[in-house]
């Protein structure tokens, strides 16, 4: 449930014409027959919205064929945004149900048409996705002479990890009697942290990870409040030996 994925959706219509077509069948066949040959910006925003999991934060109070309707679904959760450059230059976010009324009017009562935002330029115009203009789905440029307004629908968030949290995650769950790079750098990692002072790597070999290394680890374990138990893995003690 993105901005994201309701763009996806909005780019695969691009280059639909005329009617009948895939979003009118698709609204027609939940709605009746009357919608087949109906004006459709607003359908294709309700099927874009249907076919990419954002139904519940797009269509709130359900299906939309009708613009008014949608733009004062939007102005009941108190997301409703006029259409002024001012507006749109700072609050139109990628994915925005952004309406148009023809007369350069703001009232929700006059709107003629839907898009979604799929770029914001930053002057105070949009680079849209509508269906329904001229008959098909295309890219339009618009600005607050002919925008009434948007609301942004809540979409999910996209949460990006962090870097260090994703290479900590993937280190490898390391136990007692285990050999490799990865013990040689839990060894140099100790000693980073004031550990393993009394093991020369001229006489223990810093690859195999023996009682004495392992013995190391679980005090480090005790001072830092963690399970002693001599293991190291992702959960626990490589972020105390890494420090993050």
């Amino acid at each position: 449930m993105t901005a994201a994925k309701m763009l996806a959706e909005a780019r695969k219509s691009l280059g639909m014409a005329g009617r009948p077509n895939a979003v009118t069948r698709d609204y027609s066949g939940r709605h009746g027959v009357v919608f087949l040959l109906a004006p459709w910006c607003q359908q294709a925003v309700t099927k874009w919205a249907r076919d990419s999991g954002n139904d519940g934060p797009v269509l709130p109070a359900g299906d939309r064929a009708y613009t008014v309707w949608h733009a004062e679904d939007g102005d009941r959760l108190g997301l409703w945004y006029a259409g002024t450059a001012m507006n749109i230059r700072k609050y139109a976010e990628p994915g925005a149900v952004i309406f148009f009324d023809w007369g350069g009017s703001d009232r929700i009562s006059a709107i003629d048409h839907v898009g979604i935002v799929e770029v914001n330029l930053g002057d105070g115009r949009v680079q849209t996705i509508e269906a329904n203009t001229g008959n098909a789905c295309k890219r339009r440029v618009r600005g607050p002479d002919v925008t009434a307004g948007f609301w942004n629908p809540r979409y999910a968030k996209k949460v990006e990890k962090d870097p260090t949290e994703v290479m900590v995650g993937k280190l490898p769950l390391v136990k007692p009697g285990a050999k490799g790079n990865h013990v040689k750098t839990i060894f140099f990692l100790l000693k980073a942290r004031g550990y393993a002072k009394d093991l020369d790597e001229k006489v223990y070999d810093s690859t195999v990870y023996s009682p004495q290394i392992v013995a190391e680890v679980k005090r480090m374990q005790g001072d830092k409040g963690l399970t002693k138990d001599g293991e190291v893995g992702p959960g626990e003690t490589w972020p105390a030996l890494l420090g993050v």
